[in-house]
C-alpha cells in the first residue's frame, strides 16, 4: 500500500533551512507519508546531507533552477504517477517550501478533516513566522517561534489582489476558527491529489509559465472555478521563515517601501504575474463590476514599476504568454461547475 501523503519539498540552495525542516517531518505524530524532495540545480550539498541522514527520501535533481512551479509539477507527477486509480481518490500532497518547521500534530489535525469535508480540494493550517540567526555555517541554531502571523489562507479583495489573510498580525485568537477560506499560501498547503487531477493542464497543476510567485493564487483561483473548496484548521501550526513578506493591512506608502526592499527579480514575476493571472481568471462582468477598484490599483502599480522598476519588462513578458493564457483559461472554463457569482462573492 503506498503512503496517503506525499510530502514535496522545492529546493534551491536551502542547506539552511532543510535539517530543521525534516526533523520536524520526522516527528509528526501521523506517519502515512512519504517525502519528496525536488531540488532546483542546488550547488551546497543538499544531496549528500539528505543521503546520509534520510536515505529513504526521494530525491528529483533537476541540473538548474526550473522555478517553484515546474519543480512542484514534477513532484505531484511523481506521486501520482505511484498512485494506482483507485487509490487516488484518498490520496493527498503536501506542498512545502523549504523553510517551514512542522509542529509534532501539524499533519495529524490536516489529515484529521480530509474525511469530513470531501467538497474541499486544499487544506492549510495556521502558519506563524520564524525569525532565526544566520550563523556562519548558515545552519540556523536558534529559532524563535514568533506569536506573529504569516498566513491563514488567501484573502482576495475588491482590486483582484490577493494577501495572507492576517499577515503580520499578533495571534490573539482572531483565527481560531475552522472556517472556508478562497485558498491556501503555497508555502505550506495540502492538496486532494483528486482536486489536483481535475485543475491538470496537459503536465501543468501550478502553471509552469508563473515560475515563481502567484502560482499559488492562480491555483487556488482554478479550483474554485472547478468547484473545489479549500479549509483553514486553526489547529494545525506550523511556522515559516517567509523572505518576500509586508503586512496584509498596509497604506500605499507602506506597500512602495515593501516593493523597494524587495529584488528587481522577484517585482518582476511578482507583476507579471499578477497580470497573467487576471487575464486567465477573471471574468469579463466581474471586471466591470469591480472596475471603480481595479483601475486605480492596477494602474498604480503599472506607472511605480515603469518609473522604478522592471515594469516595461513584466509588460512585455505579460503580452508575450496571452495566446497560451487564453488556451488555459478555456481549458479551466470548459469544466467549470461554480458560477461567476460564485466566484465573486470572495471578492466583495
Amino acid at each position: 500500500m503506498t503512503p496517503k501523503v506525499s510530502i514535496n519539498i522545492v529546493a534551491w540552495n536551502s542547506m539552511q533551512f532543510i535539517p530543521e525542516l525534516m526533523k520536524s517531518i520526522m516527528v509528526q505524530t501521523y506517519r502515512d507519508f512519504n517525502v519528496v524532495v525536488i531540488d532546483n540545480g542546488s550547488n551546497d550539498r543538499v544531496e549528500a546531507y539528505l543521503r546520509e541522514h534520510y536515505p529513504d527520501v526521494v530525491l528529483i535533481r533537476n541540473a538548474r533552477n526550473l522555478g517553484f512551479a515546474t519543480a512542484h509539477n514534477q513532484g505531484i507527477r511523481y506521486a501520482i504517477e505511484h498512485w494506482s486509480s483507485g487509490e487516488i481518490k484518498d490520496r493527498f500532497i503536501l506542498v512545502t517550501n523549504p523553510d517551514i518547521i512542522f509542529t509534532p500534530t501539524f499533519l495529524e489535525e490536516l489529515l484529521a478533516q480530509v474525511n469530513g469535508h470531501p467538497e474541499c480540494g486544499s487544506f492549510g493550517g495556521k502558519l506563524m513566522r520564524a525569525f532565526g540567526e544566520n550563523l556562519a555555517d548558515e545552519v540556523f541554531k536558534e529559532t524563535v517561534h514568533s506569536d506573529r502571523i504569516d498566513s491563514t489562507g488567501l484573502n482576495p479583495h475588491h482590486n483582484f489582489t490577493v494577501t495572507d489573510r492576517g499577515a503580520g498580525e499578533l495571534d490573539l485568537g482572531q483565527f481560531d476558527e475552522l472556517q472556508s477560506v478562497f485558498g491556501i499560501s503555497g508555502a505550506l498547503v495540502l492538496y486532494r491529489a483528486l482536486s489536483l487531477q481535475e485543475a491538470r493542464y496537459k503536465d501543468e497543476f501550478f502553471d509552469h509559465d508563473f515560475f515563481s510567485y502567484k502560482e499559488d493564487v492562480d491555483l487556488a483561483w482554478r479550483l474554485q472555478q472547478l468547484g473545489w473548496d479549500a479549509l483553514y484548521v486553526p489547529q494545525a501550526k506550523a511556522f515559516h521563515y517567509r523572505g518576500m513578506y509586508g503586512p496584509e493591512k498596509s497604506g500605499i506608502l507602506q506597500k512602495i517601501r515593501n516593493w523597494r526592499t524587495k529584488s528587481s527579480i522577484r517585482n518582476f514575476y511578482s507583476t507579471r504575474n499578477q497580470w497573467l493571472m487576471l487575464l486567465k481568471n477573471v471574468e469579463f462582468v466581474h471586471a466591470l463590476l469591480a472596475l471603480p477598484w481595479f483601475l486605480p490599483s492596477e494602474a498604480a502599480r503599472f506607472l511605480y514599476v515603469v518609473f522604478f522598476d522592471q515594469g516595461l519588462k513584466a509588460f512585455v513578458g505579460a503580452l508575450a504568454l496571452v495566446p497560451v493564457m487564453l488556451h488555459k483559461r478555456h481549458a479551466t472554463r470548459s469544466q467549470r461547475k461554480r458560477s461567476g457569482k460564485g466566484i465573486r462573492q470572495w471578492f466583495i
